[in-house]
């Protein structure tokens, strides 16, 4: 088998491109398998022009290396065989966007899931100073651990693309992977593409409503600047966030995630209710029961006192009372009021 850089063991195709092959390695150092791809040289490119191209395509592999994000594919080592750099990255099993595309577009909500995801991998690396040059289905990886991975950041950084050249092609490709834009989704596409009345959204605001439209909240007006909801874990995953900060005390948009109540909790929040009112609400009610219930017990203890003591006299023999029925002694009272045995 091909050992590249004599480290790198060859072991299967993975998938090929216009910009290289990728294979799947067996890293002699670590012992762990990798994703190695192999650099392709266009075709028509003129000889004296092939170094450049493959200087540019090391530099650019070596500023990836710098990002650091979930939803980027990790960047391990960047080696040069026949003058050609071979980038060694993470291994994530799963499948391309495109491959899963065969299988017919995406459930609107699971688009939103992977543009929101993209959008973050997407800022990250910018951010890093390593913009991408546009976002293909090629380039998203659909992990079977549910990460959505953006790859291609293989060019010189400044071959990236615009921030608004970034947005643009994310709503292409939301466009293009969607089942359904009729809804808030296709609400947030027009955005992206600049279609909207709002104008071009922020990429902070672009990815927040992307996790609404994920997780089934309510949206906001994509271009405005609405109050923020409570969004749906995430999750995990997750980074967010910019420019509209959530108000101190409000609960966190897309706690998932997402964003989200934490898992298990089962509690459902209603938006604007603060976490400590509705743990001291329901204390207020038993204490009122008893309070209510105490007044009336001294009330009718008042009343009974008063009833025994200014009613009239009670007894045998008293006037409207009660006579005992009960003998006085053991036996009975003759005519002379003389006690008469009792016959047997």
């Amino acid at each position: 088998m091909t050992v590249i850089a004599g480290r790198y063991r060859l072991l299967d195709v993975l998938a090929e491109g216009a910009t290289g092959t990728v294979w799947r390695a067996l890293d002699g150092t670590s012992g762990h398998e990798v994703a190695l791809k192999e650099s392709r040289v266009p075709p028509g490119l003129p000889a004296d022009e092939v170094p450049p191209f493959h200087a540019r395509r090391e530099r650019g592999a070596r500023a990836a290396a710098r990002i650091s994000h979930p939803s980027v594919v990790r960047v391990l080592d960047v080696v040069t065989e026949d003058g050609r750099p071979w980038v060694a990255t993470e291994l994530v099993r799963g499948l391309t966007l495109a491959e899963t595309l065969a299988g017919g577009p995406l459930p609107s909500r699971e688009a939103a899931r992977v543009g929101a995801e993209v959008l973050a991998g997407l800022r990250a690396a910018r951010e890093a100073g390593v913009p991408h040059r546009g976002v293909e289905p090629e380039d998203v990886l659909l992990g079977n651990d549910g990460r959505v991975v953006v790859t291609g950041f293989d060019g010189a950084p400044e071959d990236g693309a615009s921030r608004a050249e970034e947005l643009r092609s994310l709503g292409a490709l939301l466009e293009g992977i969607a089942d359904d834009r009729s809804g808030p989704l296709g609400t947030v596409i027009d955005a992206l593409l600049g279609e909207g009345p709002g104008g071009a959204p922020t990429a902070e605001r672009a990815e927040r409503e992307l996790r609404r439209v994920a997780g089934g909240g309510a949206r906001t007006p994509t271009g405005g600047s609405g109050a923020d909801g409570a969004g749906a874990r995430a999750g995990g995953d997750g980074s967010r966030t910019g420019g509209d900060a959530p108000r101190a005390g409000a609960a966190p948009a897309d706690a998932s995630a997402t964003h989200r109540s934490a898992p298990g909790d089962g509690a459902v929040s209603a938006p604007g209710t603060s976490p400590a009112r509705r743990t001291r609400t329901p204390r207020r009610v038993p204490v009122l029961v008893a309070g209510v219930v105490g007044a009336l017990l001294i009330a009718g203890a008042l009343v009974y006192h008063a009833v025994r003591d200014e009613g009239p006299a009670t007894g045998p023999g008293a006037p409207g009372g009660v006579t005992s029925t009960v003998p006085a002694g053991s036996g009975t009272t003759g005519a002379d009021g003389a006690p008469t045995a009792p016959r047997s």
